[in-house]
C-alpha cells in the first residue's frame, strides 16, 4: 500500500513538472518613461496640467527628478512581481549641467540604479556620435577627456535598443533590435527604435556612418522572426510621437507622425510606447494602446497587460500616466547620494555667478512664435558675432530648453544659463542673399512635423500668414532690417548655431551660406550678454507678426 501511494505521489510530481506554463491569464506591469534628458533634479515648472478646480485653466505641478522618480518606480513595481521598467529614448543629451559636465555618465548611473531594463535610442543619444553612445552602453573613460566622475564609469546596466539604426560598415544594427523577457513562461518582445528623421535633427558628425531606416518597415520586418520564435506579445518603444489635444492622461485627439506610423504597424504589435514630442497622452490609435509620459521624469506611465496563457498574446492593455509629484514621492536615498557625489565635483563651475537679470525670461511663445528668452538669445548671438559682420541672428526653438527663472537673490549662475542652452554649439556667421533669407524663413514650416519658428535678433522683422499654404507663408516685402526693406539680391551676414548651420531642423538653405566664420560657443555668448546687461527683462514681442 505504501508503495502504491509513493508511486502515485511520484506520478503527480512528474505531471506537475511537465506543465509548460500558467493556466490562468498572466498580468504584467510595464513602467515607462521618455525624454528624461538628464534631469537628475526636478525641472523648473514641473508639469503643466488642467486645473482640477477649473478645467478652463492650467496649473503647474512640481514633479520629476531622479530622487522622486526612483521612489515612484519602486512603489509601482511593488504592485506586481511581473514587471519591467522601459524607456522610449532621449534619456541623455540636452541635459542640465550636472549631467552634461560628466558626459551624461551620472544619468546612465542614475537610471541603472532605478532598475531600468531597456530603452529605445532617441535622436539625442547620437549627439556625440555612435562611438560615444557605445561607450555609455559598455563603460570606460572618454578618450578625449578621461574619467571625471567620483568612481570609474562601468557603463549602463540597461540595454539600449536600435532596431532601425544600421552601421554602414557592418550592415548590422548598431545595438540590439529587441529584448525578450518572459513572464511566468510567456515571452514578450520589446522592439526599440528612433525616428527615421534623426539625421535632420542631429549634427552630421553624430550620425556619420549610420543609416536610419523607416520606423514601420523596420518593426514589420521583425514580426515574422519573433513569431517563429514563439513570441506573440510585442511592444514597441519608439522615439517618435504626436501632439495631443487633451490633458496628460487622456486623448480626445492626436496628430503627428506617430499616428500614421502606428497605422502601418503589423497587427501583431500590441502596445506602442512613444516619446520625442515632450507631451503626455494615453491614446488608442488603430485599436492599440499608445502612450507617452511628458518629459524630464515628471510622469511614469503605468501599463497593465494581460497575457493569454494559451496564445501567449496580449488580451488587454490599459495605462495610467502617473505624475511623479515631488510632494507625494519621497527622495530615494541611493539617488540622493549619487547626485550629491556629482554636485560636489560640479559645484565650483555650476554655482559661479555670471551676472544679474531684471526679471524672469519665459519660454512660452506668443501666437506669432516669439518668446522672451528666445529674443535675448538671438540678441546675445548677434552681439557676440559683430566682429564677423553679423546683421541678423536666428535661434532654433528646439535649442532653447528652459526659461531663465528669476533667482531669489537676482544673481544668475552658470547652471541657470546652461539649463537654457545645454548643447554647447559654436556660432557660425555666413552670407545669404535676401532671396535665400526668404527661403530660410519658409523652411520654418516646409518639411517640418510642426512649425519651428526661429527666434530673431533686434533690428530684423517680418510677417507671416497662417492662412497661406506651406511655402508661401512669409508675406512678400515684409522683411525689414533696421526699418529698411530687404531686397532679394541683398547680401546679408547671418549668425546661427553650428547645428542649424549644418542644415539641422531641416533648415537646409543654411548649408548654402558663403564666407563662413566660426565664432564663440552659444552659451558663452549668452553669458557675456547677461554680464553686460544686468537689467534684462522681457521685451516687446513685435519682431514677428502673424496674420490670420
Amino acid at each position: 500500500m505504501r508503495l502504491r501511494l509513493a508511486l502515485g505521489a511520484l506520478s503527480l510530481a512528474v505531471l506537475a513538472g511537465c506543465a509548460t506554463g500558467p493556466t490562468e491569464p498572466v498580468k504584467v506591469k510595464v513602467l515607462a518613461i521618455n525624454d528624461f534628458h538628464g534631469n537628475l533634479k526636478p525641472p523648473g515648472g514641473g508639469i503643466r496640467i488642467k486645473d482640477p478646480a477649473d478645467p478652463t485653466k492650467t496649473i503647474n505641478v512640481p514633479a520629476g527628478g531622479a530622487e522622486h522618480l526612483a521612489t515612484a518606480v519602486q512603489q509601482l513595481r511593488a504592485k506586481n512581481p511581473n514587471h519591467i521598467f522601459v524607456a522610449a529614448g532621449d534619456l541623455i543629451g540636452a541635459t542640465p549641467l550636472l549631467s552634461a559636465l560628466f558626459r551624461d555618465e551620472p544619468t546612465i548611473e542614475s537610471l541603472s540604479a532605478m532598475g531600468l531594463e531597456v530603452s529605445a535610442v532617441g535622436n539625442h543619444e547620437f549627439d556625440k556620435g555612435a562611438a560615444e553612445l557605445l561607450r555609455l552602453q559598455h563603460g570606460g573613460c572618454a578618450p578625449d577627456e578621461g574619467c571625471k566622475g567620483p568612481q570609474p564609469f562601468t557603463g549602463s546596466k540597461f540595454q539600449y535598443l536600435a532596431a532601425s539604426t544600421v552601421d554602414d560598415k557592418s550592415g548590422k544594427t548598431l545595438l540590439p533590435a529587441y529584448h525578450v523577457k518572459r513572464f511566468q513562461g510567456i515571452p514578450v518582445a520589446f522592439i526599440g527604435l528612433t525616428l527615421k528623421d534623426t539625421p535632420t535633427i542631429v549634427v552630421p558628425a553624430g550620425v556619420a556612418g549610420l543609416t536610419f531606416r523607416d520606423e514601420a518597415e523596420t518593426v514589420n520586418q521583425l514580426v515574422p522572426d519573433l513569431r517563429r520564435r514563439g513570441i506573440e506579445a510585442i511592444v514597441v518603444l519608439i522615439h517618435e510621437g504626436g501632439m495631443p489635444t487633451g490633458d496628460y492622461n487622456e486623448c480626445p485627439g492626436i496628430s503627428g507622425p506617430i499616428v500614421d506610423i502606428v497605422k502601418k504597424f503589423d497587427k501583431a504589435v500590441d502596445l506602442v510606447i512613444t516619446g520625442h514630442t515632450h507631451r503626455a497622452y494615453n491614446c488608442r490609435i488603430d485599436g492599440r494602446l499608445v502612450t507617452s509620459g511628458d518629459r524630464y521624469g515628471t510622469i511614469v506611465t503605468e501599463i497593465d497587460l494581460v497575457l493569454d496563457h494559451k496564445t501567449g498574446d496580449v488580451s488587454s492593455a490599459v495605462a495610467d500616466n502617473v505624475i511623479v509629484r515631488t510632494a507625494s514621492f519621497a527622495k530615494d536615498p541611493v539617488q540622493t547620494e549619487l547626485i550629491a557625489a556629482y554636485e560636489r565635483l560640479a559645484g565650483p563651475l555650476a554655482k559661479r555667478v555670471v551676472g544679474r537679470i531684471g526679471a524672469a525670461l519665459p519660454r512660452e511663445s506668443n501666437p506669432a512664435g516669439e518668446n522672451p528668452i528666445g529674443q535675448v538669445i538671438a540678441d546675445a548671438q548677434l552681439a557676440a558675432s559683430a566682429d564677423a559682420g553679423a546683421q541678423i541672428a536666428f535661434m532654433n526653438p528646439g535649442g532653447i530648453r528652459a526659461a531663465l527663472q528669476m533667482p531669489a537673490d537676482g544673481l544668475v549662475r552658470y547652471e541657470d544659463l546652461f539649463s537654457v542652452q545645454p548643447f554647447y554649439n559654436n556660432l557660425v556667421t555666413m552670407t545669404l542673399s535676401g532671396a535665400q533669407l526668404q527661403q530660410l524663413l519658409e523652411q520654418q514650416w516646409a518639411g517640418q512635423t510642426s512649425a519651428r519658428i526661429m527666434q530673431v535678433s533686434r533690428g530684423f522683422s517680418y510677417s507671416w500668414d497662417a492662412g497661406k499654404p506651406v511655402g508661401q507663408r512669409v508675406v512678400p516685402g515684409s522683411l525689414r532690417l533696421n526699418g529698411q526693406p530687404v531686397a532679394a539680391d541683398a547680401q546679408l551676414r547671418i549668425t546661427v548655431n553650428s547645428f542649424m548651420a549644418s542644415g539641422g531642423d531641416n533648415f537646409s538653405v543654411l548649408k548654402e551660406g558663403r564666407d563662413r566664420r566660426t565664432g564663440v560657443m552659444d552659451i558663452d555668448a549668452l553669458e557675456q550678454f547677461v554680464k553686460r546687461n544686468p537689467t534684462i527683462a522681457p521685451g516687446t514681442l513685435n519682431r514677428i507678426t502673424r496674420l490670420n
